[in-house]
């Protein structure tokens, strides 16, 4: 065969291929995959310390009577309403399916109230809810869950999109019920995060730890300052 006939061999072939409807397989761009979208802390006193699995005030570690990671497993908890599972690669990834959903603890953690009076529950939103509530409940040896007895968070309540929070629940100043915790064994928590159907979280960490009280808690969250180059 000559030059010349295997040339014009190559341009026919070229342009039955250009004629053909979309790109073959092999000429297709790889799909570029979705840029992942970081979750943004707020800025809080308590933090997270993830090298030492702790939650921190001011960088002093908070003793903790539970504490929750997710590492794999759901641990026990249930929600209501909704759907739950472990997430990837830790976590706890819910799905609110239903107007009230309803976070519930394993039972049985036999919590002495007054020496762990401070829940921390560390959580990233996934998915816009339509109304917050927020509230934790709890059922003791003595009582089950009612409205008489809940608190709200003083600290970290309504995470927006893809914002990463802490709240904080100081359980000696409950909106309902008084002393109550400080004097219960606590049996069972429960955590209800928006009050409509829609949104979505993950969980990363659900702690109950001594409480450095009020003072410490109303602290602002530490901020670091650039200090201007030497001169």
């Amino acid at each position: 065969m000559s030059v010349n006939l295997l040339r014009a061999g190559v341009a026919s072939l070229l342009l039955m291929l250009a004629g053909c409807d979309g790109a073959s397989p092999w000429a297709q761009a790889a799909a570029t995959p979705p840029a992942e979208i970081a979750a943004k802390p707020r800025p809080q006193a308590i933090t997270w310390n993830a090298d030492e699995d702790v939650f921190e005030i001011a960088g002093a570690p908070l003793k903790a009577g539970r504490l929750w990671t997710f590492d794999g497993s759901t641990e026990g908890f249930v929600l209501t309403g909704g759907g739950v599972l472990p997430g990837a690669p830790v976590g706890l990834e819910i799905q609110n399916n239903h107007p009230d959903p309803k976070l519930r603890s394993p039972r049985g953690l036999a919590l002495d109230g007054n020496r762990y009076s401070l829940v921390l529950v560390r959580m990233t939103r996934t998915q816009p809810g339509a109304a917050w509530d927020g509230a934790i409940f709890y059922r003791t040896v003595d009582h089950g869950e009612s409205g008489d007895f809940q608190a709200k968070p003083i600290d970290g309540a309504d995470p927006g999109l893809n914002e990463t929070v802490v709240m904080v629940y100081d359980m000696t100043r409950l909106k309902s019920g008084g002393d109550d915790w400080k004097m219960s064994q606590i049996d069972q928590i429960r955590l209800d995060t928006d009050d409509q159907a829609g949104g979505s979280f993950v969980i990363h960490q659900i702690a109950v730890t001594e409480n450095p009280g009020p003072e410490a808690l109303a602290a602002p969250p530490l901020r670091l300052v650039q200090l201007p180059p030497a001169p």
